[in-house]
């Protein structure tokens, strides 16, 4: 085994540390003597793998010797100490990095994925090659998944499409993405990869006969405008499994309707004969509209490079053809690992850096969020979604997670443009601050000064989390002083409704171990961060609780559970929601998703508050769904009661304007409570009204008139 590990690496790198190498492999034999995997393989058989996949992504020897000695300080007696001793401090952190990623323990199964998800953040700010040992480490546990319970077989493999395959994507290591996705396939689907398997061995016969038939008709021409291209150099590439079946079920196509089974690829010496093998592309055959892309010019953020074009083929078909250099074509198997200088062990630090600027903006945004759970999933839009290509102004491109919004564009650019952005302007025209971007769009944020910053709002618009985490930020930072407040008074005010004594519940040496727990400074960051919604209540209340029953114990506790229990049955109904098999039970609506009559509600049954009424598609109900004390509620229409809602509407300001909403609330018979209007510099008004309401209904025909109101650009629902 080790010939072969040492020969693949003589031949990318044979000026490289093989002695290194040989000493690592026979250590970590050693080390491994006598454990056996599931499969009644010697364990030592893993790390070998591991290695052998870092040497075919020709990786620098140091990073093969870690992938060799990856599982030795957690699976034997092995110390951190001793690698530094015997191979060096730079090797040890490369194994004690994939070893940390490996050790967490966390109450559920979500969060332990996404606290492992940041963890794999932090550790690629700290040395990229930790997640690219984490990653051929999974690649050969994902070709060995046979031998694991069916239960595990799916639950890794599920794993490796969520988290893994994405991670490898967005570094550009396609060579590991594609297999990790279609090796996964078969244990999330197997019935469905099986069928697609033999469907496409069935036509490889005769989709092979008509790409070498294309393939010739290439060659042939580009030998007639004078462009050499040696033999090899164009190639059919099948489509992986797994982006078949993805375009089949996402796009509810069947497998006949899929004719880019194979795409071709044309490689060549310089990036000016890739434009020219384009044109003598587009002579033979004609190009199908909005299919080209040109990622020469625009690169994606993994550092792909590629022309790509679909073609109405000889029969009618489309097909696609892809073109790129041979330096392109390495950075697209290899990705971050192609910019690896082996014989140095290190890229240069300003190429490095701006091939990872997007894992620096992660690192930014994930210090303000105390949720490991909120992490992974704005880190799945940012990092493992599609991106859309916009221009500025001046003509820059502007890379951003597909389904963005203006509002995106806008702190992309500059925080301060975001936080006075009140419109915008795509290709000339004005949109609504909600409209999605499309590829080429060009944008014009429309800014001023006498802007009230950000609306909560926009946090519920926005696709990016560098937006989300600015407006955070924004909030945050403005309103301090008020959160701070905001904070202490919902946390007295829960503490008495559970029948405690403020006095002795929010001693200060309480508050202070709770906030350090939590990771705040202070208790004031902390009461800033329930005042503000980023931490919940029943977190602190709970936390609270433990040190009372601790302080003054359990008897004391009982007796405060008895007098709650009297004090709700004193407590009359809400008016307005019925709460199934329950009376006299006091019912405050969630602040959340603020409920009114015709959205579909449940109740939840919380401690000491009664019943908490959301909304059915209150984000929070996932949250909440573990501990099962859901309730069915619903509304009572035999109680005439009002609500308060608030919206606001954005147009071109022009006179009448406001008349005409005023007009329009008064002829609906609308009670109004209050109306706020304002001017930018740019002549858009903004107005916010805030009146009563029956039902849902009532609003929604409300702003269905206001969008027909001349000059309305846009009018939203605002929720607090």
């Amino acid at each position: 085994m080790l010939q072969n590990l040492i020969t693949k690496i003589e031949e990318y790198n044979p000026q490289g540390n093989l002695d290194q190498v040989i000493e690592a492999y026979y250590f970590a034999e050693s080390a491994h003597n006598g454990q056996m995997r599931r499969s009644g393989e010697e364990f030592f058989v893993h790390p070998f793998n591991v290695a052998m996949i870092l040497a075919e992504l020709q990786m620098d020897t140091g990073t093969i010797v870690a992938g060799l000695l990856h599982d030795v300080i957690e699976d034997t007696d092995v110390t951190f100490e001793d690698i530094v001793k015997k191979f060096g401090e730079e090797i040890a952190n490369l194994v004690d990095g994939v070893t940390k990623l490996k050790k967490l323990k966390y109450r559920t199964k979500e969060e332990n994925q996404a606290e492992n998800l940041r963890k794999m953040v932090i550790a690629m700010s700290k040395d990229i090659r930790v997640i690219i040992i984490k990653l051929a480490d999974r690649l050969h546990n994902i070709r060995t998944l046979d031998h694991m319970p069916d239960h595990k077989k799916k639950e890794k493999a599920l794993e490796t499409l969520e988290i893994y395959a994405p991670i490898a994507h967005r570094l550009g290591i396609s060579k590991i993405k594609w297999e990790l996705e279609d090796r996964s396939l078969r244990f999330t689907d197997p019935e469905g990869y099986y069928d697609l398997v033999e469907k496409v061995s069935k036509k490889r016969k005769e989709r092979e006969e008509y790409i070498n038939n294309i393939i010739d008709d290439l060659e042939k021409k580009l030998r007639e405008m004078g462009i050499e291209v040696s033999e090899g150099e164009i190639y059919g590439r099948p489509k992986s499994f797994y982006s078949i079946y993805r375009k089949m079920v996402y796009q509810h196509k069947s497998f006949e309707q899929i004719f880019d089974l194979t795409a071709i690829r044309v490689i060549v010496d310089n990036v000016k004969d890739c434009y020219g093998v384009l044109g003598t592309v587009h002579t033979l055959w004609k190009p199908l509209p909005g299919r080209f892309k040109d990622y020469i010019a625009m690169p994606k953020p993994n550092m792909y490079q590629s022309l790509h074009t679909t073609v109405i083929g000889p029969f009618g078909e489309p097909f696609e053809i892809q073109i790129r250099t041979w330096d392109m074509h390495r950075i697209a198997e290899f990705g971050i690992a192609a910019h690896w200088q082996y014989k140095e062990g290190k890229v240069k630090s300003d190429e490095f850096d701006s091939k990872l600027s997007w894992l620096r903006q992660v690192l930014e945004w994930q210090k303000d969020m105390n949720d490991p759970t909120e992490f992974m999933e704005s880190l799945k839009i940012d990092v493992f979604t599609d991106e859309v290509f916009v221009f500025s102004p001046k003509g820059d491109v502007i890379n951003l997670p597909a389904g963005s919004t203006p509002i995106d564009f806008a702190y992309k650019i500059h925080s301060a443009v975001g936080n006075n952005c009140v419109g915008a302007k795509v290709d000339g025209r004005i949109v609504p601050i909600d409209y999605k971007l499309k590829n080429g769009n060009r944008i014009d944020i429309l800014t001023s000064a006498q802007s009230n910053g950000p609306s909560k709002d926009w946090l519920k618009i926005v696709k990016s989390s560098q937006a989300k985490s600015k407006i955070r930020q924004w909030f945050k930072k403005e309103k301090r002083d008020e959160n701070i407040n905001k904070g202490k008074e919902q946390l007295e005010k829960e503490v008495k409704r559970q029948g405690y004594k403020l006095t002795e519940m929010l001693k200060e040496d309480w508050m202070k171990k709770i906030a350090a727990k939590l990771s705040f400074s202070h208790a004031d960051d902390l009461y800033a961060a329930i005042g503000y919604g980023s931490i919940n209540l029943p977190q602190i209340i709970n936390r609270l609780k433990e040190y009372y029953k601790d302080y003054y114990g359990e008897k004391e506790e009982e007796k405060l559970l008895n007098q709650q229990a009297n004090v709700k049955k004193e407590i009359k109904p809400q008016q307005g929601v019925l709460i199934k098999g329950i009376d006299n039970v006091m019912v405050r609506f969630s602040k959340c998703c603020n409920p009114v009559p015709g959205d579909e509600i449940v109740g939840y049954i919380t401690r000491g508050r009664g019943v908490s009424v959301h909304r059915t598609d209150c984000p929070n109900i996932s949250d909440l769904s573990e501990h099962g004390r859901f309730i069915e509620a619903e509304w009572d229409t035999n109680k005439q009661t009002s609500y308060q809602a608030e919206i606001q509407l954005r147009g071109t300001d022009r006179p009448g304007l406001l008349t005409e909403l005023t007009q329009l609330v008064s002829q609906l018979d609308l009670a109004l409570t209050s109306l706020n209007a304002r001017t930018s510099k740019e002549r858009l008004a903004m107005i916010n009204v805030t009146l009563e309401i029956k039902d849902i209904d009532q609003l929604k025909n409300l702003m269905k008139k206001i969008k027909k109101i001349n000059g309305v650009i846009d009018v939203y629902r605002v929720i607090t």
